[in-house]
């Protein structure tokens, strides 16, 4: 291979970028058959399920989304009556996000099929290759500042 030629096939940020895309598009299938969900509207709704009351821009960091995306996310979830706004009493400009009853609900019924998915995903690795793919992750996540 010449020196000044990226092979795009082995450069391990382009592999892991594929992967990731893969894998989050398979697992989109399930949320968007069950509840007709986008990436943005589920990565909101989980990130409101594990953590409870947040603002739109703790899930920004959260998950990794462009603010566009979080307040188009939040604004359909709202409009599903799956997330309420809590103004901020010393800031008005800041808004606390958490789920009601039927958005909990729905984040509580996706938990076992995510769980599901992620055990498939792993079943034909042998339980050292899992525990190799989580510590290579969370090394790369320590290195770049993410752990």
């Amino acid at each position: 291979m010449e020196p000044d030629i990226l092979e795009l096939e082995s450069f391990l940020p382009y592999r892991l970028y594929r992967l990731a895309d893969t894998v989050s598009r398979e697992f989109s299938r399930i949320y968007k058959e069950r509840h007709g969900l986008t990436r943005p509207e589920w990565r909101t709704l989980s990130g409101l399920g594990e953590r409870g009351t947040m603002t739109a821009t703790e899930l920004g960091e959260q998950s990794a989304m462009h603010k566009t995306k979080v307040s188009r996310a939040v604004a359909e979830l709202e409009r599903r009556r799956w997330l309420t706004r809590m103004p901020d009493e010393k800031d008005r400009r800041v808004e606390h996000l958490a789920l009601t009853k039927a958005g909990l609900a729905a984040y509580r019924e996706m938990v076992p099929l995510a769980k599901a998915f992620e055990r498939e995903l792993l079943e034909d690795l042998s339980k050292g290759e899992r525990a190799a793919i989580r510590a290579a992750l969370a090394a790369l996540e320590g290195r770049l500042g993410r752990a």
